[in-house]
């Protein structure tokens, strides 16, 4: 199956759902999954290299899963801060459909969107994200200047991306475009990135929140 089955709303692969458990330090999941949603019949390597290196998350505040697939960054993100708002996004219609049917399995609440759905005015205390390299840098790089910027002042994104597949360079570019980036852990050819607000634009939101 073609990579583009991921990118797009409604997959043309016929369905054929297999459930999974990921068994975790903080507890087992079970995820339903399908043909044509990403990481299909088993957890993807850079999601538990995420799920299992990243810092700990805000209790609070309002908690997106850019590029949702089945769920497993969402659900956990929603067991480990009980009391925040969790938010799976993904523009693949069959994998909202599974986030959604997924955290109701795993006794969480997780509300999921495509980016048109969800409102332009809501900040994120974090950003966990697998994202997709396979649409191609100048659509990822897109995609992250739009949704890097809607952090709150505080908040902070990880990101897992694979060395071969242009970590480094990632890395580079988000500190070029004036967002403090560094590498916060390695394992299994994946690199985990920690991004925050340019200081200038932090500082400046927290002076407008006072205000």
């Amino acid at each position: 199956m073609s990579d583009e089955q991921y990118f797009t709303p409604d997959p043309a692969t016929a369905s054929q759902p297999f459930e999974i458990k990921v068994a975790l330090p903080d507890g087992t999941m079970r995820l339903m999954t399908d043909r044509g949603v990403f990481s299909y019949g088993a957890l993807d390597t850079g999601t538990r290299v995420l799920l299992l290196k990243s810092p700990p998350l805000s209790p609070t505040g309002n908690l997106l899963d850019l590029g949702c697939g089945v769920g497993p960054i969402a659900i956990t993100m929603a067991r480990r801060s009980p009391d925040a708002t969790v938010w799976a996004v993904d523009v693949n219609n069959r994998a909202l459909a599974l986030t959604l049917a997924n955290a109701r399995t795993n006794q969480v609440v997780v509300n999921t969107c495509t980016p048109e759905q969800i409102d332009p005015a809501l900040r994120f205390d974090a950003i966990w994200s697998n994202p997709p390299i396979h649409i191609g840098k100048p659509a990822m790089h897109e995609m992250l200047l739009q949704w890097l910027p809607r952090l709150t002042p505080t908040g902070v994104a990880v990101m897992v991306v694979q060395k071969h597949l242009g970590s480094d360079s990632l890395l580079t570019w988000l500190n070029a475009e004036g967002f403090p980036t560094e590498r916060i852990s390695s394992a299994k050819g994946y690199r985990l990135l920690r991004t925050t607000l340019p200081r200038t634009v932090a500082e400046a939101d927290v002076t407008t929140d006072a205000g």
